[in-house]
């Protein structure tokens, strides 16, 4: 019998994601920016079942008006904080931030401290990154010991090239930041998983950027993509918890459904039946 597996439907417990070392059952990573409040921000990142949420060190208020650190409501010992450079449009700039993020989190004994995700932009408009800038960046903070995950945009050459510079895992955008047009691109998308995974199939590749709805991660997924990282999605959202939920529940079945193997397109129908002994009158036989 082909199918070997029980007939429940499995979860992503039985597909870890490495990343960086780490090993991770959920391969959905969300950030902690823009939320109207942090208690919607918690109750968020709970809904998500993320266990990886990113921090702008440079950005992100740690305190509000009320005098409340973002971190009280970030469970330590449930979630692996990744710094990220956002706001960064330097290799210097990053580089400063990226250190300045491990400090923090060292002092706070958070696993993730030798983590960053880097972001080097190349200008406020469009947000797009830097390719020069970022593989400078990736290419010192590899040699200074971190576990650099580099945001790109979906040129494969460039994702390709950050690879090369030491990155641990590199992030293609899958349309500008925080706009919601989702998989823009997805032959790009494709094209920077087979380059990036081409002589090491576990590499991880992680689309970043552009998401708007659970529809967006799952395609993302069924394209080969091994985690999806998001933000605005979600914190933005009618309902922030709700679509948290949403994008959890699309990111499992997007991975289920690549592992499935999807049928090939064809461009005219497939009988699900066979025509043998079928007895019927087509018009104009």
């Amino acid at each position: 019998m082909p199918h070997t597996t029980s007939p429940t439907t499995p979860t992503m417990h039985a597909d870890p994601f490495n990343l960086a070392g780490r090993t991770f059952t959920s391969r959905l990573l969300v950030g902690t920016g823009k939320y109207q409040t942090y208690d919607l921000m918690r109750d968020s990142l709970s809904a998500s079942a993320c266990e990886v949420v990113t921090v702008a060190v440079r950005r992100e208020r740690l305190y509000n008006e009320q005098g409340r650190s973002l971190l009280e409501f970030i469970d330590l010992s449930r979630y692996t904080i990744l710094p990220n450079t956002a706001g960064c449009f330097t290799a210097d700039d990053a580089v400063r931030v990226a250190r300045l993020g491990r400090d923090i989190l060292e002092q706070l004994g958070n696993p993730g401290a030798d983590w960053v995700k880097l972001e080097v932009l190349a200008d406020r408009k469009t947000l797009l990154p830097d390719p020069v800038g970022t593989i400078e960046a990736t290419r010192e903070l590899a040699a200074d010991g971190f576990k650099v995950l580099a945001y790109t945009s979906d040129d494969p050459i460039a994702a390709l090239r950050i690879k090369e510079a030491g990155a641990a895992s590199v992030m293609p955008a899958g349309s500008p930041i925080g706009s919601g047009q989702g998989i823009v691109n997805a032959g790009n998308i494709v094209f920077c998983l087979e380059m990036l995974k081409k002589e090491d199939p576990s590499y991880p590749v992680i689309v970043d950027a552009g998401v708007g709805a659970a529809s967006d991660v799952a395609v993302a997924m069924e394209l080969g993509a091994d985690g999806v990282l998001l933000n605005t999605a979600v914190a933005h959202a009618k309902d922030p918890v709700l679509m948290a939920n949403a994008v959890r529940h699309a990111c499992e079945a997007g991975r289920a459904s690549y592992r499935a193997g999807r049928i090939p397109k064809r461009r005219y129908a497939s009988a699900s039946s066979p025509w043998e002994g079928v007895i019927s009158y087509i018009p104009g036989e």
